[in-house]
C-alpha cells in the first residue's frame, strides 16, 4: 500500500474508535433508537445529491438492517445499559468470526487451519469475558450486545451481493434506509414528546458528538474504507480495523477511566489475538458445490 493510503486506513480505525467515546457520551442524552437515527439521518444527507445505486430494494433493505441498523442500535443499547466502551469496541470486532463461520454455510468458504485456530482463540476470549458478566453490567445487555457482531458479519455477506455499486452513494442510502425506521422505533418506543423533548433540549456536547458520529464515523471513515478495499486486496486492508479496540479501549481510559480486571482484559486481548489471526490467514479455501 502507498504511505498516504495507510495512513488513510490508520486514520479510519482512529475514527472508528473514538466513534465508541462519543457514542457513550451523546447516550448520556439521548435514547438508544433516536441516537441511532439522528446518526444515520446525517450520514444520509449525500442523498439529496446521489441517485440510488442500482441495487434492488429488497437488498438495500437487507444490508441496511444488518449492517448499519441492527449492529449500531444493538451497539448503542449495550453501552447505553452499562456495557463499557473499551469493551464494546472489542466485541463488535469479533464480527470476524462470525462473518467466517457464515461464509462456511453460505458460499461453503472453508476457513484454512490457521484461521480456525484463530477462530478457537477468539471463540475463548469471548468465554472469558462472560464469566465477568453480570457484575458491572447486566446479562440482558451483553446479549443484545452480541446481535451487533453477528449483524455485522451478515451484512458484510450480503454486501457482496451490491458488487459494483458506487460505495459513497450505497452507503448513503443505506444509512437512510435505517434512519426511517429507527425515527419510527423511537417515536414508539420513547414517546413523541420525550422524543421532541429529546431533539430540541441537546446540548452542544451531545450536538457535536452526533455530527462526529454521522458525518464523519459513519459517512466519510465508510467511504474511505470502501475506497481502500476498491484499490486493495481486502488482505491488506482489514488487518487495520485491529486497532480500533485498542483506539477505542485506551479513549474510554482516558475519558471515563474505564478499567478491566485481570480475566476480562486477558478475555479482550484473546479476541483481538484471534482476529488478528483470523485477519492475517490467507485466504479460505472454497469447496464447490457438486450437483448430481
Amino acid at each position: 500500500m502507498k504511505p498516504a493510503d495507510v495512513s488513510l486506513a490508520v486514520l479510519v480505525a482512529v475514527i472508528w474508535g473514538l466513534a465508541f467515546v462519543a457514542s457513550r457520551l451523546a447516550l448520556d442524552e439521548l435514547p438508544p433508537a433516536l441516537m441511532t437515527a439522528l446518526r444515520f439521518s446525517i450520514a444520509a444527507v449525500p442523498c439529496l445529491f446521489v441517485r440510488k445505486p442500482k441495487v434492488s430494494w429488497p437488498l438495500l433493505i437487507a444490508i441496511s438492517f444488518t449492517l448499519f441498523l441492527g449492529q449500531f442500535l444493538a451497539q448503542a443499547y449495550g453501552i447505553a445499559h452499562g456495557v463499557p466502551v473499551g469493551l464494546t469496541s472489542v466485541i463488535v470486532q469479533s464480527q470476524a468470526l462470525f462473518t467466517i463461520a457464515f461464509a462456511v454455510i453460505a458460499f461453503r468458504e472453508w476457513p484454512t487451519r490457521v484461521q480456525t485456530l484463530g477462530i478457537a482463540i477468539a471463540a475463548a476470549g469471548l468465554l472469558l469475558i462472560c464469566t465477568t458478566v453480570g457484575y458491572d453490567f447486566s446479562v440482558g445487555a451483553f446479549a443484545v450486545l452480541m446481535v451487533s457482531p453477528v449483524s455485522f458479519a451478515v451484512g458484510n455477506l450480503l454486501l457482496r451481493r451490491a458488487k459494483g455499486a458506487p460505495m459513497f452513494d450505497l452507503f448513503a442510502w443505506l444509512c437512510l434506509t435505517s434512519a426511517i425506521p429507527l425515527f419510527a422505533l423511537a417515536l414508539v418506543s420513547d414517546g413523541p414528546a420525550p422524543t421532541w423533548h429529546a431533539l430540541t433540549h441537546m446540548s452542544l456536547t451531545a450536538l457535536l458528538c452526533m455530527l462526529a458520529l454521522g458525518g464523519i464515523s459513519t459517512s466519510i471513515a465508510y467511504w474511505l474504507w470502501g475506497r481502500l478495499l476498491r484499490d486493495y486486496r481486502a488482505a491488506q486492508v482489514v488487518p487495520f480495523a485491529l486497532l480500533v479496540p485498542f483506539v477505542g479501549s485506551a479513549a474510554s481510559s482516558i475519558v471515563f477511566s474505564e478499567k478491566f480486571g485481570p480475566l476480562r482484559l486477558a478475555g479482550m486481548l484473546t479476541v483481538v489475538g484471534g482476529i488478528a489471526v483470523m485477519l492475517l490467514a490467507k485466504r479460505p479455501r472454497v469447496v464447490p458445490v457438486i450437483v448430481e
